[in-house]
């Protein structure tokens, strides 16, 4: 169970089924997100993409808040299912773009298509710190950031990534964000075709 915290369907609580494993983030670390992302964005001019979205806690957060472009990237077919049904329901089908795919595999195939605003990535906490430099390498390395947009990591508060793009990471318990820029546009065109 969780609960949209703001926007038209603040205070909706949003039941999973019993036998998802998932660990959607909390109230309070979400509220401080996107206490954090409003301070920067627009959101109903932003494209986001969520990537591992689980059952889309992140994903109808921002659509609730008037978000018109989202991308959620989840492997679990059943959670796809449960985030397009939500949203059915909830009348934001046509914001929200459910696409199921391994997050590593769907990087490497879209290079290129489109650039995103924010970024928000939410691995699982077992993943080791060599997967977090593969991923963060993913997004920077193909453009997939615009010059001005953040991507948002989530993660373990006691294993902050190492990456030279970390602006800031906050910590809310043992749960943390970490905060990372988009490349300098020279450092893209050298890194294209990396990774």
């Amino acid at each position: 169970m969780y609960r949209i915290i703001s926007g038209k369907w603040k205070a909706k609580k949003i039941a999973a089924p019993k036998h998802f494993d998932v660990r959607p983030t909390t109230d309070f670390a979400k509220e401080a997100l996107f206490s954090i992302i409003e301070n920067r964005y627009e959101l109903e001019f932003a494209s986001v993409l969520d990537l591992f979205a689980g059952i889309g806690s992140i994903t109808l957060e921002f659509a609730s808040r008037d978000c018109q472009d989202i991308t959620s990237v989840e492997m679990n077919p059943k959670h796809c299912t449960f985030i397009s049904s939500t949203a059915a329901e909830l009348d934001m089908a046509l914001q929200i773009s459910v696409q199921r795919a391994d997050v590593f595999d769907w990087l490497k195939k879209n290079r290129t298509k489109k650039q995103y605003d924010i970024i928000f990535a939410d691995p699982p906490f077992e993943m080791d710190e060599k997967k977090y430099g593969e991923l963060i390498s993913l997004i920077l390395n193909n453009n997939y950031l615009k010059e001005n947009g953040i991507l948002i990591l989530e993660h373990q508060t006691k294993n902050i990534p190492q990456h030279p793009n970390v602006t800031a990471t906050r910590k809310y318990g043992n749960v943390s964000f970490s905060l990372i820029k988009a490349n300098e546009k020279e450092e893209n065109e050298e890194n294209e075709e990396t990774v």
